[in-house]
């Protein structure tokens, strides 16, 4: 049974918290596309569910932050055939 929009981004972000997955990562784990992944958490999670929106904003801010590192040591793996 498909469940609602709502759930959906509910569900979303307590696998981010929990995890500190990126939005990559959630996108795989659900089937959906990484798009859908950021529409939920930025656009529906504020009217359904404020305080989990607050938390799951932290982790996508740190993940921001340190997303050039991650991008830096795949090219690093890349290179070195690893």
């Amino acid at each position: 049974m498909r469940q609602t929009i709502e759930q959906r981004a509910c569900d979303l972000a307590v696998y981010i918290i929990e995890n500190q997955a990126t939005v990559r990562a959630a996108a795989k784990q659900f089937g959906i596309s990484k798009s859908t992944v950021h529409k939920d958490l930025s656009e529906r999670l504020p009217h359904c569910n404020r305080p989990l929106y607050l938390q799951v904003k932290e982790v996508l801010e740190q993940n921001k932050a340190e997303r050039h590192i991650r991008g830096g040591l795949a090219t690093r793996r890349k290179y070195r055939g690893v």
